[in-house]
């Protein structure tokens, strides 16, 4: 789980430090409401705790401005004010989980956290055979075949980063270069676009490279890999011809198990 803590005062930031480092959770901390924001338009943010009196940017249009990114984003404001949730929006009301009152109370922040990784799906990945993935037994419907096989090939790399240059050798390799990238610009936003509807917003961007939050995703691909367990059966992601290339591995991996 990765949260993003926005917060002026530094005072109030280590206060935080001091009550969320004995929990399992990847932290960001934001002295600036635009540095968040910009960070949080290139990486994976699963939850946003922000103070909401602050310079530059407050903490309510922030909000507003992380759930355009992602809209089923938890939020918890932070803050000495006496606000309660009749004084948000609409666009804000569905959105908010809590709020976490200066000087912090440690059990309410835990609390907060215990809800907002209850709230994250977990997406289940099938590699063997076809390409599928699902959230709560559904199929997931990606917008696009590119898109899809994108994500198949990141799952692929198994927490590797993937650079532009991978992606556009093996999926746009007949393609100009331009339109190549073009067309990848394109998968990655109806990849993410895909993954934010479903609320498992686990792929990041940034410098030319994806990079894959695994925290709450199950690929019998990786279980194969760690253990030899799983339905392995000769054909992996078999629409994919860049697939072929890992067949091998899974043979011998297969053929080990047996002995």
């Amino acid at each position: 789980m990765k949260i993003v803590v926005v917060d002026d005062e530094m005072l109030a930031l280590q206060s935080f430090l001091s009550n969320i480092i004995e929990y399992d959770v990847d932290y960001k901390f934001f002295k600036d409401g635009n540095t968040a924001l910009e960070y949080a338009t290139k990486n994976v943010v699963d939850a946003l705790f922000t103070d909401i009196r602050m310079p530059n940017i407050n903490g309510l249009l922030l909000a507003e401005k992380f759930i355009e990114i992602n809209p089923e984003i938890p939020i918890v404001f932070i803050t000495g004010m006496p606000i309660t949730i009749e004084d948000l929006n609409d666009e804000i009301k569905k959105n908010i989980i809590g709020f976490l009152y200066k000087p912090y109370n440690a059990n309410k922040l835990a609390e907060f956290l215990n809800s907002i990784k209850k709230r994250t799906p977990v997406l289940s990945i099938k590699m063997f055979g076809g390409f599928d993935c699902f959230v709560d037994g559904k199929l997931v419907m990606f917008s696009s075949s590119k898109s899809k096989e994108l994500f198949a090939l990141l799952i692929t790399y198994n927490g590797k980063s993937l650079t532009m240059t991978d992606t556009i050798s093996l999926l746009w390799g007949d393609s100009e270069i331009e339109k190549a990238k073009i067309l990848y610009r394109n998968a990655i936003f109806r990849l993410r676009k895909t993954l934010s509807d479903i609320g498992v917003n686990c792929v990041g961007f940034k410098r030319a490279m994806l990079t894959l939050d695994k925290t709450y995703i199950q690929c019998d691909y990786w279980d194969f890999l760690k253990s030899g367990e799983g339905s392995y059966n000769g054909e992996f992601c078999k629409s994919y011809d860049w697939s072929i290339d890992y067949l091998f591995e899974l043979d011998r991996i297969a053929e080990k198990m047996k002995k």
